[in-house]
């Protein structure tokens, strides 16, 4: 049995800009880190030698890897001439469709746990392992999705991803001592939200319009928060991050319709009063998980304010996608 863990990821500034049809033309930049939340793959000789079953959201056993209806499992195993005889399973501590950058988890851990099932570790790194992915989602899959999940879950870390016009994907870490990640961590707060969604539909509208003036516009102004995020982060001038939060997230809802409700609006209103300096909705928009920025001393007003909203405690994560058990 082989066991890959790959986590999730929150991002900060930027988002959207890691689109192709935005950086290709104008050069993109996000920050985000990951946390301790993560995608867990496992593989293992098949009982049934002849056939291939894979279990996720629901189990499937088929005679071949064509038949199979996942489609990253199915390019994935296409893509590296894995076949029959294999058992192939997924469990997540956070749902798919609230914005942590799952599916994209779940093809970067694929195919680590399949490359080391092949014998083939010594071709992988983390670089190798977002290029891929994005190959799979992007390229056979087609989905209007942009880079920065796959890279934020291959690399782990608080990091500047940096998306250039030639399609070439740049990750530089923000080196923070172990007391300021910690502090930073203290000043965050993640709420579960709920209404799982596939971000595929307001990713392909905010992809159709990136093209327009005040699209572009805005979106160019969301990657020149990102280096100034990244110097408040070293200083530790936490409210200042808070605003340039505040600001992302303004902008990003002019990017499409369906980012965010009228609930949500009135969620981040209510955070906002109870001492939140900034926040934003996580992922593509439409619901999973409100992120916000705000002194210590208010998170307990923020529970209030949020309530019933769950919060969902988590720490900072630095390793990236790890083979945890080899067989």
């Amino acid at each position: 049995m082989i066991i890959t863990r790959t986590p999730f990821r929150i991002s900060f500034v930027g988002g959207g800009s890691d689109l192709p049809a935005f950086y290709r033309m104008h050069g993109g930049s996000v920050l985000s880190t990951t946390i301790d939340k993560y995608m867990y793959i496992s593989s293992h000789d098949y009982f049934e030698a002849g056939q291939i079953r894979t279990k996720y959201s629901k189990t499937e056993t088929v005679n071949s890897v064509a038949e199979l209806e996942h489609p990253i499992l199915r390019t994935i195993m296409q893509r590296l001439g894995v076949g029959e005889g294999l058992e192939v399973s997924s469990i997540a501590d956070v749902p798919a469709g609230t914005g942590m950058g799952s599916s994209s988890s779940f093809t970067v851990g694929t195919l680590h746990n399949l490359m080391a099932r092949e014998g083939r570790l010594q071709e992988v790194n983390k670089a190798w392992l977002g290029e891929q992915a994005c190959r799979v989602e992007l390229e056979d899959l087609g989905e209007p999705i942009g880079k920065q999940d796959q890279y934020a879950a291959a690399f782990g870390g608080l990091n500047i991803i940096d998306f250039h016009a030639n399609d070439h994907v740049t990750v530089s870490p923000i080196q923070l001592s172990a007391e300021g990640l910690l502090e930073f961590s203290s000043h965050l707060k993640l709420y579960y939200f709920g209404n799982q969604r596939s971000a595929s539909s307001i990713l392909k509208e905010q992809s159709q319009r990136a093209s327009e003036v005040d699209k572009v516009q805005a979106l160019k102004e969301m990657v020149g928060f990102v280096r100034p995020f990244a110097d408040h982060l070293r200083s530790g001038e936490w409210e200042a991050i808070g605003h340039l939060m505040d600001e992302n997230w303004r902008l990003k809802q002019s990017l499409a319709s369906g980012i965010s409700t009228q609930t949500i609006q009135e969620a981040y209103a209510a955070a906002q009063q109870a001492g939140a300096w900034g926040g934003k909705l996580l992922g593509a928009g439409g619901g999973g998980f409100l992120l916000f920025i705000a002194p210590p001393s208010q998170h307990l007003a923020l529970d209030h304010a949020l309530s019933p909203l769950r919060p969902f405690p988590f720490t900072l994560e630095t390793a990236g996608s790890q083979v945890i058990f080899n067989g």
